[in-house]
């Protein structure tokens, strides 16, 4: 059955008849909306419409409106739900609800009411929110306790005229478990995806630009994070007190601070990730223990991993660190062994030899030395590193072991860097010369 709604009228069957429509009623089919452009239309088909109905946009200007009922929503982008400036656009109360294709923009700015082009609320289990733009508003999509939402393939562009504090999310979840969220565009706004308290979602195949964090986990177990891509944005994987986590396959290209990073993060895998160009730290793990740190590759910035006292029992093989100007900062006086199994990591920077053809070098690595703790505690000893008195540290280093200070030990250093995990961008894109603050 097809129901064409014009002018904010209920439908009759002279309307039908004046406009050269008919309407052909089937018992047990779900019944279509066409609704025309214009304040009341939506909400009036809405609110008409029973359990199961597709409703189908115009293009042109609606207005905002609340789901209330298991319904699809549909129609092409130049469908327009405008929300004038006042809360969420749309907003979604009810189970089993499809939004798919239409433009969703001008949420009001408040907050604390989290108001975004679309609200899903706890009710709103299964909500399936996909190919839809959603661009102009504080936040974009809010994910608010619903469980089993699917975010697909959308593009979400935030406001950006706002001080990056008042800005949105681009996709903000909170308490949602067995969510899946991919194949999003997000360009511009706070964080692209900021997940608190929910578990067991997967987050894969997502593009971020010019945010603040790319993704940023607060309290989040068992989540998976795959095959994203960060590009220009202060923090690319900012994980923290989330435990259990898989992250990999991802790619951060020309953050600003970090291009991964691990804070109070346990049990957790971060294998298979090309983090390159960072102008801070490739990788920084913060006080994060027993997790699988592995097959990384951690290239062109200042600092290749950063970890501090706290990160024990990690286990680090297979990484590439590649032209870093420093390749691992560690302050502490412990000894970690980087290797398992026979296999250590590849570091660009070591002059070894292999006589006997293993691909592993023959003598351990170790990438830090004393001068390194005098320059980390002393910057201005940097002016000093040709001196003789550096040199004679360097020889003393090299002939008394002894002397080595705490820090990573690689037992077996990889001779050859192990294949790109990830590929780049093809053409790469230029460097921002500053990313979101």
């Amino acid at each position: 059955m097809k129901i064409f709604l014009h002018g904010g009228k209920t439908p009759t069957a002279g309307m039908f008849l004046a406009v050269g429509l008919f309407m052909v009623a089937s018992p047990g089919v779900a019944a279509v909306w066409d609704v025309a452009p214009g304040e009341a239309n939506l909400r009036q088909a809405i609110a008409q419409s029973a359990p199961g109905d597709v409703i189908r946009l115009a293009p042109g200007r609606h207005g905002p409106a609340v789901v209330d009922r298991p319904l699809t929503l549909e129609g092409p982008p130049e469908a327009i739900i405008d929300g004038g400036g006042q809360g969420s656009v749309l907003i979604v109360n009810a189970p089993g609800v499809t939004v798919r294709g239409i433009t969703l923009t001008g949420s009001g700015l408040v907050e604390p009411d989290l108001d975004s082009g679309l609200l899903a609320n706890k009710s709103a289990e299964g909500v399936v929110i996909e190919q839809t733009r959603v661009e102009g508003n504080l936040y974009g999509i809010s994910i608010q306790g619903p469980p089993r939402a699917v975010v697909r393939g959308n593009r979400i562009a935030n406001r950006t005229d706002l001080r990056l504090n008042d800005q949105g999310n681009g996709i903000n979840i909170w308490d949602s478990t067995g969510s899946l969220f991919e194949d999003n565009v997000i360009v511009g706004g706070r964080d692209g995806l900021y997940l608190h308290t929910a578990h067991g979602n997967i987050i894969r195949r997502n593009h971020f630009t010019e945010l603040r964090f790319a993704v940023h986990y607060m309290y989040g177990n068992n989540n998976e994070v795959r095959d994203n891509v960060s590009i220009g944005n202060s923090v690319g994987y900012a994980l923290m007190y989330s435990n259990r986590l898989k992250v990999t396959g991802n790619l951060s290209l020309n953050d600003r601070d970090h291009g991964l990073m691990l804070h109070s993060s346990h049990h957790s895998e971060m294998s298979g990730n090309y983090v390159k160009a960072t102008r801070d730290k490739c990788a920084f793990v913060y006080t994060s223990s027993r997790n699988a740190i592995h097959d990384n590759r951690f290239e062109g910035c200042d600092i290749g991993l950063h970890f501090t006292g706290g990160s024990e029992k990690n286990e680090m093989f297979g990484n590439a660190f590649v032209a870093n100007h420093t390749q691992v900062k560690y302050s502490g006086m412990v000894y970690y062994e980087w290797s398992k199994d026979r296999r250590g990591n590849y570091w660009s920077d070591n002059a070894a030899f292999d006589l006997n053809g293993d691909g592993v070098a023959d003598v351990a690595y170790r990438p830090n030395t004393l001068m390194d703790r005098v320059v980390w505690r002393y910057p201005l000893a940097k002016l000093l590193l040709s001196s003789p008195v550096m040199e004679t540290l360097r020889f003393a280093q090299s002939q008394f072991p002894a002397l080595n200070p705490g820090g990573v030990v690689d037992s077996w250093p990889l001779m050859a860097a192990p294949p790109l995990p990830v590929a780049l961008p093809d053409p790469l894109p230029e460097p921002r010369s500053e990313p979101a603050a």
